[in-house]
């Protein structure tokens, strides 16, 4: 088995990714079944990638938890209390268990992270991430793994699913660099600010740059260099 690496899923200009990605669905009640491009799908339900649509998709009982970050055209989410208006780079949770009608304008296009958890209670509702978020401070990278100064480091979990362990909010830092280390979690990242370079061990590396949206798969290896300040969204599990 191959080790796990570092995806960019989507530019914010839209051009080309190296990442491969294949046609696939999660699931039979999957409501974008015939637009989901994996770029991964792990063993613990975890997957990534991206979802070109169009047109009116409903579905009564949401299968799975999707986070989605909009990178072409515009969505409409509604459930039975909510409706969010998604532009390009805006973010939301869809919960397992909503009663949904997604609109989604011509040639869309979201990244994705979607946790499948078939045995795990409905958590249904809409959560849009502000890009605005009051922010605690939260740890920095431990000191060992530092090269230079610890940075200060905020966030805010917008969405907390206990039965997943899903994590989905805002961070800010100021700027650091650390060696790499295998990655912690699954984590789908959007740069709100900033730019990073993440480095993996063959010596690659991935300029991810305001806009644009990375996922690292748990135990992926990987270093982190950032020159600014940087804000991004999350999704970690």
């Amino acid at each position: 088995m191959s080790e796990p690496t570092v995806l960019l899923l989507a530019r914010a200009d839209g051009s080309r990714v190296a990442t491969p990605f294949t046609a696939a669905s999660l699931g039979a009640f999957d409501p974008f079944k015939d637009d989901r491009q994996m770029a991964y799908n792990g063993p613990d339900g975890v997957s990534a990638g991206i979802v070109h649509t169009s047109g009116t998709l409903d579905s009564d009982d949401f299968p799975h938890t999707e986070v989605i970050v909009v990178h072409a055209g515009h969505v409409v989410l509604q459930s039975e209390t909510q409706t969010l208006e998604l532009g390009v780079g805006a973010s939301a949770v869809i919960g397992r268990g909503t009663a949904l009608r997604l609109q989604a304008h011509a040639d869309t296009c979201w990244a994705f992270c979607a946790v499948t958890s078939p045995s795990a209670n409905p958590t249904p509702g809409l959560t849009a991430l502000d890009p605005l978020d009051l922010l605690s401070p939260s740890a920095a990278p431990e000191p060992q793994i530092l090269i230079g100064p610890t940075p200060q480091c905020r966030s805010h979990n917008a969405f907390e699913d206990d039965a997943t362990q899903l994590r989905v909010g805002v961070w800010d830092s100021t700027p650091y660099e650390r060696h790499g280390r295998p990655h912690k979690l699954h984590e789908l990242m959007n740069l709100i600010e900033g730019r990073v370079t993440l480095l993996t061990p063959d010596g690659t590396s991935v300029e991810v740059n305001t806009g644009d949206t990375v996922f690292v798969p748990l135990g992926a290896p990987c270093a982190w260099k950032s020159t600014r300040y940087v804000r991004k969204f999350y999704a970690v599990k």
